[in-house]
C-alpha cells in the first residue's frame, strides 16, 4: 500500500470537498474571501495595501527630476540615464587616480539609481492598462477569426450538401 508520503502527487486540499455539488447548484460553493482591506499578515509580519506609490521625498531620497504633476517620462529618464554614465566615468577615474575618495560618487550613483527606479515605478500602472488593453485586444481578433472560420467551414459544409443532393438527384455525375 503507497502511503500519501510516497505517492507521485499529494492529495487534494481538503477544500474541493467544498464545491462537489457546484455543477448541479452554482449557487452551492463558498463566497470568495473579502477583499483586503488596510494591511495583512504574512509571515508573522503585517504588510500594509498601498495603491500609492510612495514619492521620493517619503522615502528620504533627493528627486533628481522636477516635481510636477506632469513628467516627460522619456527625457527625464534620459537624462537620468546620461547623468549615470557620466557618474560611472567618473567613478572609474576616481579609483584610478584617488581610491580613497570613491565612496561620494557611490552614493551619487546610488541616488540616481533610485529616481531611475521610482519613474519607472511610477510608469507601471500606465504599463498595467497597455497591456491588458493588448491582451483584450488579442482576444477580439482570434474571436472574429473564429466566427470567420466557422462561417468559412459553414459555408463549405452547405456547399458540399447542396453537390450531394444534386447527386443524389441524378443531376451531376
Amino acid at each position: 500500500m503507497a502511503s500519501a508520503t510516497s505517492a507521485s502527487f499529494p492529495p487534494p486540499p481538503p477544500y474541493y470537498r467544498l464545491y462537489k455539488d457546484y455543477i448541479d447548484d452554482p449557487k452551492s460553493a463558498p463566497e470568495p474571501p473579502p477583499p483586503l482591506q488596510e494591511s495583512f499578515p504574512l509571515f508573522g509580519q503585517h504588510f500594509a495595501i498601498d495603491l500609492v506609490l510612495p514619492s521620493l521625498e517619503d522615502q528620504g531620497v533627493r528627486q533628481l527630476y522636477p516635481k510636477s504633476p506632469i513628467i516627460d517620462f522619456k527625457k527625464e529618464l534620459t537624462s537620468l540615464n546620461r547623468e549615470l554614465q557620466l557618474h560611472i566615468l567618473e567613478l572609474a577615474d576616481v579609483l584610478v587616480e584617488r581610491p580613497s575618495q570613491y565612496a561620494r560618487r557611490v552614493e551619487d550613483i546610488s541616488l540616481i539609481f533610485k529616481n531611475l527606479h521610482h519613474l519607472l515605478n511610477s510608469l507601471r500602472p500606465h504599463q498595467a492598462r497597455a497591456t491588458l488593453i493588448h491582451i483584450l485586444e488579442r482576444q477580439i481578433q482570434r474571436r472574429k477569426e473564429a466566427v470567420d472560420d466557422v462561417k468559412r467551414r459553414r459555408a463549405e459544409a452547405q456547399r458540399l450538401l447542396k453537390e450531394s443532393l444534386l447527386v443524389l438527384d441524378g443531376q451531376l455525375p
